[in-house]
Order: structure tokens, then sequence, then C-alpha cells
């Protein structure tokens, strides 16, 4: 693993035959990732990012209590 700054390169993962990948270990230590995790996928023409979905939900959680019904 290779950190400058704040950014991390966790190496090169193949994806198997039924379309996984493994998440090196550096990678779910730093990011807290579990067994039974649930990951968010997101991408664009460049590429791919994944995160955590209770990250995401505490972003909707933030932006939602500010509007009224």
């Amino acid at each position: 693993m290779q950190k400058k700054d704040g950014k991390y390169m966790f190496g090169v993962v193949k994806v198997g035959d039924k379309g996984q990948i493994v998440i090196p270990k550096d990678a779910r230590n730093i990011y807290d990732i579990k067994p039974g995790d649930t990951l968010m996928l997101l991408g664009d023409q460049k590429g791919l990012a994944i995160l955590k979905t209770d990250i995401f939900q505490t972003i909707i959680d933030q932006a939602m209590e500010g509007l009224t019904r």
C-alpha cells in the first residue's frame, strides 16, 4: 500500500470468473469494511468508485434534514 496526501494505492486486483474482486486487507482495515457490509458502485467514463452505503446514507440524511413535508 502506498499513501500520498490522503490518497492510497492498494495494488492491483484481478476480476474472477464470477466478476468478483477481493478488496485488499489494508483497504478493508482503513475503510472499516467488514463481511456483510453493503457497498455502492458509482461510475463514469473514467472508472469506478466504491463506497460504503452507510456513508451515503449519512449524506442523504443530512440533506433531508433541511426539507419539510
